[in-house]
C-alpha cells in the first residue's frame, strides 16, 4: 500500500507538532507494509528529495505566502504526479492552497484528512476560503479528529459528522535518544533540581504571556525550550516583569529535549486558544510520566491531561489560576508524582504510535475496499 501525505512544512525546514504527527504516522505505519511519501514545500531552491526515516520527502518550490499560506505551481504538478502511484492520498489540514491543489490536480484517489485544527485566527481569510473548504472536506472520502474532545466543540467537523472518524495521535518512545548522563548533568547544573517544562513553538496561541503574567506572584523555576515568532516579544515581557527565575532556552535538539523531559518536575501548557487543537508537547510530558498543567479549551489537550487525575486544568487566560495549579502541584509533590504516573499510563493505553498506526492502516484499508 502506498501512502502519500500532503502538508505545507516537514522536516529537515521545520519541526513544529504537525510535522511530527506525520513522521510518526509515517513510521509507524511503515511497520505494517505502508510505503510513505511525504510531499511538502521548501525555500531551499536546491529541492533535493530526501529520505527521512524509511520515507521519502518530496519538496516543491514555495512561490509565495499569504496569511501564513503557502502557495506553489511546483506542487500541484508534483501533487498530480506523485497521487498516480499512490493508493491513499493523505491530506492534513488546515492549508488552504492543498484544497485548491487537490482540485486542480484533479485527484481521483482514496482520500483522508486528517483535521489538526480549526482556523481560529484569519477571520477575513475564513469569509473568503470557506466555500472552498466545504467543498474540498465534503469530497474527500474520510476526516479523522484526534480527540473526541476536539469532535464535540468543532461546528466544522459537526458539518461532516457523517465521514469523522476519531483517531488520537501518538508518540513511539522509542524514537527518542536516552540522554547520556553528562548531557543531564548539564542541564540539571543551569536548571535546578526541579523545575516547571514548556516545550513548544512560540506562537501566539501558545499562552506563555499568561505564564509570565502568573510567573509575577510565583517564584517557582520555569524553563521554555523553543523558538519562535514572537520570541522576543515574550522576552521582552519577562524583562518588563522582572522575572529571574524564567528561564528561555531557545531551541535545542532531541537529545537535550529528551533530557529535559526527564529531568523535569512537571509540564506547563498554557495554549489559551482553540489553534492548539491537540498538544503534542504535552503528550511528551505524559510519556515521560510528568504531572501536567494545561487549560480547558475544548481540544484534544483535555484528552491528554484529565483534571486531578494526570494533572490540573485550569480556565483559558487565567494567570492566577494557573499561578495557583503550580503552587498545587509545587507543594504536593506526592500528589503530583501519581498524577504523573497516571499520565504515562494513560499514554501507554491510548497515545502510542503504534496504536494510531493500527488504526489509520485499517482506515486505509476501509477507503480501498470502498467502491470508487
Amino acid at each position: 500500500m502506498r501512502v502519500l501525505h500532503f502538508y505545507k512544512t516537514y522536516y529537515p525546514d521545520t519541526w513544529g507538532g504537525i510535522e511530527q504527527v506525520i513522521r510518526q504516522m509515517c513510521r509507524s505505519t511503515s511497520r505494517l507494509g505502508v510505503h510513505n511519501e511525504v510531499l511538502t514545500l521548501t525555500r531551499d531552491k536546491a529541492r533535493p528529495e530526501l529520505e527521512i526515516e524509511g520515507h521519502t520527502v518530496h519538496r516543491a518550490a514555495l512561490d509565495f505566502e499569504i496569511a501564513s499560506t503557502g502557495f506553489s505551481v511546483d506542487a500541484v504538478r508534483k501533487l498530480a504526479r506523485l497521487a498516480r502511484d499512490a493508493d491513499v492520498i493523505h491530506y492534513h489540514f488546515p492549508w488552504p492552497f492543498m484544497d485548491l491543489a487537490h482540485f486542480m490536480a484533479r485527484i481521483d484517489k482514496p482520500s483522508v484528512v486528517t483535521y489538526h485544527s480549526d482556523i481560529v485566527r484569519q477571520k477575513n481569510l475564513l469569509r473568503v476560503y470557506g466555500p472552498l473548504k466545504r467543498r474540498f472536506l465534503g469530497s474527500v472520502d474520510a476526516v479523522v479528529a484526534s480527540s473526541p474532545n476536539y469532535m464535540a466543540s468543532s461546528d466544522v467537523l459537526q458539518r461532516f459528522e457523517h465521514k469523522t472518524s476519531v483517531i488520537p495521535f501518538g508518540l513511539d518512545k522509542t524514537t527518542y535518544p536516552t540522554p547520556s548522563e553528562q548531557v543531564k548533568a548539564r542541564w540539571r547544573a543551569q536548571c535546578g533540581e526541579r523545575f516547571f517544562l514548556f516545550v513548544g513553538v512560540l506562537r501566539y496561541y501558545k499562552g506563555l504571556h499568561i505564564l509570565l503574567d502568573a510567573m509575577a506572584n510565583v517564584d517557582y523555576p520555569v524553563v521554555i525550550v523553543g523558538a519562535g515568532p514572537i520570541e522576543r516579544e515574550l522576552k521582552a515581557h519577562a524583562q518588563r516583569l522582572g522575572l529571574t527565575h524564567v528561564q528561555f532556552i531557545g531551541a535545542v535538539n532531541e537529545e537535550d529535549k529528551a533530557a529535559l523531559l526527564e529531568l523535569s518536575y512537571a509540564m506547563v501548557f498554557p495554549s489559551h486558544l482553540r489553534s492548539e487543537a491537540f498538544g503534542i508537547s504535552l503528550l511528551e510530558g505524559a510519556m515521560y510520566g510528568k504531572p501536567m498543567i494545561s487549560s480547558e479549551i475544548g481540544t484534544g489537550t483535555t484528552y491528554i491531561n484529565i483534571d486531578q487525575d494526570t494533572g490540573l486544568v485550569v480556565p483559558p487566560d487565567d494567570p492566577v489560576a494557573l499561578g495557583a495549579a503550580m503552587r498545587q502541584l509545587w507543594e504536593h509533590p506526592e500528589q503530583a508524582a501519581a498524577m504523573g504516573r497516571r499520565a504515562e499510563a494513560r499514554y501507554w493505553q491510548l497515545f502510542t504510535a503504534e496504536k494510531m498506526a493500527e488504526d489509520y492502516h485499517a482506515l486505509y484499508r476501509e477507503l480501498l475496499a470502498r467502491p470508487r
